[in-house]
């Protein structure tokens, strides 16, 4: 073990932490991740969210030859080269440090969306270059609409292409887990913290080359960097007052293809497609705002009835693997978003780890393909 290596080392140099960290050792060590990938309330709407997938199933057909599967995909006035992309996660820092960065690299290098949150510990200016003609932007709409302008010319002059409204966060939920572990920001410096940065000395190292995780984009609109205060400050001026009218006024600023999220009511998405809105994002936040909610990929087939073609049907939440992807094209999606493969990806291998779930999902999706018996995912 890392610590045990160099707990003399350490303790000549830092003896109050290790002192910290041999009472820490003595309780029951907590795994700080289990805690990040939480769901609200009793979790149970994340567990449904997977249980309803693993009830989609297909009929194969066979005796069709050789059989060359395409995934390659049209939405939003751009082609991408499979039918999936990254979804937006906020706090990714956390999780590891330049997580944004890693990702916005392999979407470029795939030719599929990065969507970079507003709660992000990047800027749209530092990812934006990175994802190239990839990125898109998530916004949680800002109470005061001079703020909301200003972020989205930020992130249209960093070159994002796609704007994603959250609608879904009407204020923050209560993520139970989460809170029973202590997690809050800035963390809390405490002898379990110490004690898990002391066993995971590549997460350690990393985070104190880049810095403490922090809300960089957010923090330009403040006085202070405490994070405190931008926690704060984020609690106090972002979302909580999302109407129908500030969707499309939003709409008019971006002059750009605009994505409601977190959509599940057709009723909602007859609503956007009014107001003009280019798509609707089918999504119960991965199970992690509301716990009474229906399961998202319960809700597609109805919404993509109501929607009959004349908008764009993105879909996420409970997504994990190709077969998932091709459940909910099959449905009615015309594109679907994945948060928790592609953050598992980058805490296993690093800047490595995007790549490396890109590579899984595609081939995962063109075996399923094949297994059915279909060459092109229209034929879904």
């Amino acid at each position: 073990m890392a610590y045990d290596k160099y707990k003399n080392q350490l303790f000549n140099q830092y003896p109050a932490i290790v002192d910290l960290a041999e009472k820490a050792k003595k309780r029951v060590p907590k795994v700080s991740w289990e805690y990040l990938e939480s769901g609200t309330g009793n979790e149970s709407l994340t567990k449904r969210n997977l249980e309803a997938f693993e009830k989609i199933v297909f009929t194969p057909r066979f005796c069709k030859g050789v059989l060359k599967p395409v995934i390659s995909t049209s939405i939003l006035g751009k082609t991408y080269n499979a039918p999936f992309g990254i979804a937006p996660i906020g706090l990714t820092g956390l999780i590891w440090p330049r997580t944004e960065a890693y990702l916005a690299a392999t979407a470029r290098h795939y030719h599929i969306p990065y969507t970079l949150s507003t709660v992000a510990t990047e800027t749209p200016e530092a990812i934006g270059p990175v994802a190239g003609e990839m990125a898109w932007f998530q916004l949680y709409p800002p109470r005061e609409m001079e703020l909301c302008k200003d972020l989205l010319n930020r992130a249209k002059t960093a070159g994002f292409h796609t704007l994603l409204i959250t609608a879904d966060v009407p204020m923050a939920g209560r993520r139970e887990r989460t809170k029973r572990a202590g997690l809050q920001m800035p963390p809390k410096i405490t002898p379990e913290l110490i004690w898990q940065g002391m066993t995971h000395p590549a997460w350690t190292v990393a985070t104190l080359q880049r810095g403490l995780p922090r809300l960089r984009t957010i923090a330009a609109y403040t006085d202070y960097k405490d994070m405190k205060f931008v926690s704060g400050y984020v609690g106090n001026r972002l979302g909580g007052t999302l109407d129908w009218d500030y969707c499309k006024a939003i709409k008019d600023i971006w002059q750009g293809p605009v994505v409601l999220k977190g959509i599940l009511h057709p009723a909602d998405a007859e609503k956007a497609v009014e107001i003009g809105l280019d798509g609707i994002l089918v999504s119960n936040h991965g199970g992690r705002q509301f716990d009474g909610a229906i399961a998202a990929i319960d809700a597609l087939p109805a919404i993509a009835k109501t929607i009959n073609g004349r908008a764009a049907i993105l879909f996420d939440s409970g997504v994990r693997n190709g077969l998932d992807i091709m459940r909910a094209l099959s449905l009615g999606a015309d594109f679907v978003l994945l948060g928790r493969s592609f953050i598992y990806g980058v805490a296993a291998l690093g800047q490595h780890g995007g790549h490396h779930v890109t590579e899984i999902l595609m081939d995962d999706l063109k075996n399923n393909m094949v297994q059915l018996g279909i060459e092109q995912l229209k034929d879904l």
